[in-house]
């Protein structure tokens, strides 16, 4: 099955198993209501086949027959062997008689073994203008380095680069992770303001190629990291970049800190990642009075932060868990007893555990966040001893026992001799 049919078989079996009516489905199939019910019958009458084309595997009604497609080839050996595809279906169609679309023709060739794809030429680049305003784009980038003298480990410098005005701020952390770059985020947003995108490039971090789950799919949404959640949120658009030299601002500049940034924090004697972090701050304002450059339009696009937004409750990781019947939410190994309230979450039904930054764990429930006391330890479960007898092994009975008392002269077959 393809994958537009996989994703029909798993609405009409919910539909089918009565977790969602046939309008739902037919409307996130992008189908009508009577074409749903079509679909519909067809499954509970045919099954998971009748969700299959039913011209799968059949010859097209509007296919070359085998002998023109033969007679086709044939023609193109003897005459047109050194021409292309495309200058060969108008020269057949011409001469021969024989209509047949260029690019048809090129699938037999290649078959065949006749015609070779042409190599592409390096794609031809073109410099892009900068942004016209402070805030409007924002390019987002990790640069892994040996950052400190004398260690050989690797650092990494998250770095954000506004493209209209060059104005950088950084932050060191060991690995690109999801942290990292949210937390170079929080900083950005509480010095300048909420800008309205991000250019990054195609690590899991920012945005995800998964298939969009079907709770995803009947809400419309698009599949989101944990980085792109939070930026959804704030209203901000991630927009990934095609190679490194699209956000080459960003990437330049990590050839400025890789040259400068290692040679300063030699000087100040900075040979951890806390400490770099708070000589950074004054470092890249110094950079920035230094190269940073006027944007063509003078209005800021940062969006300020309003007081109802808790930057802490944004730049977290959301994960939905259940409810136990005892009111105990699990969650990386770790047990929250849910205390009694007015409104408790029914059993079964979901929360939302975030895990904040600085490690908290707070449990939302629609829209209130609930109390809890985390369970200090698992419930051990008792086992009894393991048997000393083991299946297929010999237990030597003690010296009383009357199996060694017992005499093999007893059951021997004494026979009379036979007269001869």
């Amino acid at each position: 099955m393809s994958a537009k049919e996989r994703k029909r078989l798993a609405l009409m079996s919910k539909a089918n198993g009565g977790e969602i009516t046939i309008k739902e489905a037919s409307e996130v199939l992008g189908l009508s209501y009577r074409q749903g019910r079509r679909v519909y019958r067809r499954y509970v009458a045919e099954g998971d086949e009748g969700l299959i084309h039913r011209g799968r595997g059949k010859p097209s009604n509007r296919g070359i027959p085998v002998e023109n497609k033969e007679a086709i080839l044939a023609a193109y050996r003897e005459t047109y062997s050194d021409f292309g595809p495309t200058l060969a279906s108008e020269k057949l169609c011409e001469r021969e008689g024989f209509r047949v679309d260029h690019e048809t023709l090129r699938r037999w060739l290649i078959d065949a073994g006749l015609w070779q794809r042409s190599r592409k030429r390096p794609c031809h680049r073109k410099r892009r203008e900068r942004m016209a305003h402070f805030g409007e784009l924002v390019q987002l980038d990790g640069s892994h380095h040996q950052w400190f003298d004398g260690s050989e480990e690797e650092s990494c410098l998250m770095d954000m680069v506004d493209d209209a005005t060059g104005i950088t701020l950084p932050l060191m952390s060991e690995e690109e992770t999801i942290k990292s770059a949210m937390e170079v985020l929080w900083a950005w947003v509480l010095k300048y303001g909420i800008p309205q995108a991000l250019y990054v490039d195609h690590k899991n971090v920012y945005v995800t190629g998964r298939e969009p789950t079907l709770e995803e799919q009947l809400s419309g949404d698009m599949p989101l990291t944990q980085f792109g959640r939070a930026c959804k949120k704030l209203g901000i658009e991630i927009i990934p970049a095609g190679s490194p030299q699209a956000k080459g601002r960003v990437e330049r500049k990590h050839g400025v800190y890789q040259d400068r940034l290692v040679k300063e924090l030699r000087l100040a004697g900075i040979r951890d990642i806390a400490s770099a972090n708070e000589f950074l701050p004054s470092y890249a304002d110094s950079l920035n009075k230094r190269f940073a450059v006027e944007p063509l339009n003078s209005s800021d696009f940062h969006v300020p932060v309003s007081g109802d937004v808790a930057l802490a409750s944004v730049f977290c990781l959301e994960e939905t868990r259940p409810v136990a019947n005892d009111w105990v939410v699990s969650y990386k190994s770790r047990l929250f007893q849910i205390l009694p309230r007015k409104e408790l979450p029914r059993a079964r039904s979901k929360v939302i555990v975030k895990e904040h930054l600085d490690g908290s764990i707070h449990l939302m429930y629609k829209g209130i966040e609930l109390d809890y006391e985390e369970i200090a330890s698992r419930p051990v479960c008792r086992r009894d001893k393991p048997s000393d007898v083991r299946r297929g092994t010999k237990r030597m009975p003690p010296p009383d026992h009357p199996w060694q008392r017992f005499n093999p002269g007893y059951f021997t077959d004494v026979r009379e001799p036979m007269l001869v």
